[in-house]
């Protein structure tokens, strides 16, 4: 286990010698048209099934509802009001006088567009490859691992299915697959020694190895969702914020940016259109290895507080 907190370089810190830039994902939620067509793109690559029976759920035009073992990229749905819009753009503001990117030259006073009466936000949610993983950090077999792009990829035939990794990843990422295999479930028989296999997104890592790109990203017709050099999306998320900014479009924002955060930052990065939880994401995420330092701390001075009184005791009693 390497650095648990604070800003690093995920795969030097996993020990990769070979230098590679960190890859990562930029999904721009502005431009995104809730087409799925990324996770169509996702479940065929990986030969993920089907979840159910392809009916919408009843809260939204979706039916997938969620990431999961069997769905790596998941488009969510949400619908907001007049109310819900200007709440949005209200809250932007107050984080650009905390210092969010402004456009050179950007009149202090930016004039918003006229607020719309309906809106649909539209985000496809990934694993977000955190600098410092709660999931790699708890599995028991080295079935997560670093890899030497900064991502985090699970290999099938190492997990045992003991279930660590699933509360330990802030995001409710990773799942375990509850026949444990990968085929279609038309083109597979019963495979009793690898149900419970932990399964998320890998970024594409055998499309990686060959210099490739995601399918996700290959497929998105927007550009919604891009893939890079993860300093350079994060510049890119920058700008683009700044000129949303520009335009009056005061609620953009970023997400998984920040890598003093509670993991680091994050290798799939969002330009989001409201607060995090209204897209289902947590306002400050924290991997719980990050507290690991000042348990150990607290518990040396219990155990050292513990060893003076015996010794005072013991003293005492000779006496």
């Amino acid at each position: 286990m390497g650095q648990l907190t604070g800003p690093t370089d995920p795969a030097a810190d996993a020990g990769w010698t070979a230098r590679h830039r960190r890859k990562g994902f930029l999904t721009d939620t502005s431009i995104c048209i809730g087409c799925k067509a990324c996770e169509v793109a996702c479940k065929e690559w990986n030969h993920n099934p089907a979840d159910g029976d392809l009916e919408l759920l009843g809260s939204s035009y979706d039916n997938t509802g969620s990431l999961g073992a069997n769905t790596w990229r998941h488009v969510a749905f949400i619908e907001q009001g007049a109310d819900a819009i200007a709440n949005a753009r209200e809250s932007g503001r107050r984080l650009i006088d905390l210092g969010m990117p402004k456009m050179p030259g950007a009149a202090a006073e930016i004039a918003p567009p006229d607020t719309d009466q309906f809106r649909w936000l539209m985000s496809s949610d990934v694993c977000k490859h955190c600098t410092h993983a709660g999931c790699l950090d708890v599995c028991p077999t080295g079935s997560l691992f670093r890899t030497e792009f900064g991502t985090v990829v699970v290999q099938d035939d190492v997990c045992n299915g003991c279930g660590n990794c699933v509360p330990a990843c802030p995001f409710g990422v990773i799942e375990r697959r509850t026949d444990g295999t990968a085929a279609p479930k038309s083109a597979r028989g019963a495979a009793p020694g690898e149900v419970g296999i932990a399964q998320k997104c890998t970024m594409c890592y055998d499309r990686l190895v060959d210099g490739g790109t995601p399918a996700c990203a290959k497929t998105c017709p927007t550009e919604s969702i891009k893939f890079g050099d993860h300093d350079d999306l994060v510049a890119d998320a920058r700008e683009r914020v700044a000129r949303l900014h520009a335009q009056g479009r005061t609620e953009a924002r970023l997400y998984g940016a920040n890598e003093h955060d509670g993991v680091g930052g994050t290798g799939s990065v969002f330009l989001l259109l409201d607060e995090p939880e209204v897209y289902g994401l947590p306002p400050d995420p924290r991997v719980g290895t990050a507290d690991l330092p000042a348990m150990f701390k607290r518990s040396a001075l219990a155990a050292a507080g513990m060893l003076a009184a015996a010794a005072v005791a013991f003293l005492g009693g000779r006496s």
